[in-house]
Parts: structure tokens; sequence; C-alpha cells
């Protein structure tokens, strides 16, 4: 049966989603088009590649933001699985704006985000997990890798199932956006956290 709260979900989701904030605050502090720049991403981990911290910290920050307002947002509004579907459709819209021709970032602000306002605690748990293993390997792409697995296995350990069915459906759409990472990672080619690119 038809639900209008979970078709606006999808909608309201997905508009919030596909803001390009990377793009939008480089573009305001006079740095050009981020897309030119390091791996032409336009998530906080190239953002961090033009040397403004800040920058990149404030597009962590709205990047998963924007994911969790709208899975808070639609909890509150509708039901639980509203939310869920508001946050799933949040971070479709980051990855596939309409706006950027359906090309935009990978994902593992929104992912994180989404997973902390779905369930904290599976959410705190995999921000630790992607923070261990970036301090560890210095790879933020195999931080997001290993979190991504780890998360919809948290969400089954907490007896939240339909917060792990989500996080695997946006774990394995997170894998794919980071293909080419993948086969940088196993060649020795992937760049470290914090490392410019022309």
């Amino acid at each position: 049966m038809f639900d209008p709260w979970f078709a606006a979900a999808l909608v309201v989701g997905y508009v919030f989603g596909s803001i390009p904030f990377g793009l939008l605050l480089t573009r305001l502090a006079g740095l050009g088009d981020i897309r030119a720049v390091g791996s032409g991403n336009i998530g906080a981990t190239n953002v961090l590649r033009t040397g403004r911290k800040d920058l990149a910290l404030a597009t962590l920050i709205l990047d998963s933001g924007k994911a969790g307002f709208a899975c808070l947002l639609f909890a509150a509004l509708a039901s639980p699985t509203a939310g869920l579907i508001a946050g799933g459709a949040a971070f479709f819209g980051h990855c596939f704006p309409v706006w950027l021709k359906f090309q935009g970032g990978k994902g593992v602000a929104t992912f994180l985000g989404v997973l902390l306002a779905a369930f904290w605690p599976v959410g705190v748990l995999t921000c630790l997990v992607w923070l261990g293993m970036a301090l560890l390997m210095r790879m933020s792409s195999l931080a997001a890798l290993t979190a991504a697995l780890a998360a919809p296995l948290l969400a089954y350990a907490f007896g939240q199932e339909a917060v792990a069915v989500l996080a695997l459906f946006l774990a394995v759409l997170l894998y794919w956006r980071h293909k080419d990472n993948i086969g940088r990672i196993l060649s020795g080619d992937e760049p470290k956290i914090g490392a410019k690119k022309a």
C-alpha cells in the first residue's frame, strides 16, 4: 500500500543529501572547483587535500548532518522506518546528486550520519572503527571500508535488524563507490590522509 510519508522521505531525503557542501564551501572560500583537486571527489577527504582543515571539518559535519537530520526529521514526523528511508535517500542523494549530473561523493560522512541518527550506539561504534583504522593505516578509504563492513554486524548485534538491513544496503553502495580506491589499496598506490594532490 502506498504510504505518502515514505514517498516524502525518499524525495526530501534525496534533496537534502544532494546538497554538495564540499563543492559549495571550497568555491565560497575562493579555492575553485574541488572536483579539479586530488581525487575529484566532493567529500571531506578531498577537501582536506586543499590544505584547509577547517573546510574539511565543516564538510564532514554538514555531509553527515544532512543525512542525520533527514533521518531524525522523518522518524519524528512519521515513523522510524520513514526515518531510515530518508537517511538512505540522503546517502543516495549525496552519491548521485542530480545537480552534478549524478557525480557526487562516496558517502562516508552521510553513512555515519545516518547511523548516528538511526541508532546512536551503532553510529558511535562505527565512527570508532573508522577512527581506529584511520589512525592505524592513515588511509581514509580503508577506514571507511572497514567501518562499512562492521556497521551491519554491529546493528545486528544490538538487535536493530532494520538498521542492519539499511547499513548493509548502504555498505554495498559505499564499496561500489570505492571500487577505484580498492584497486589502489591493493596496488599500494592509495594516498595517505592529509596528502595534497595537484
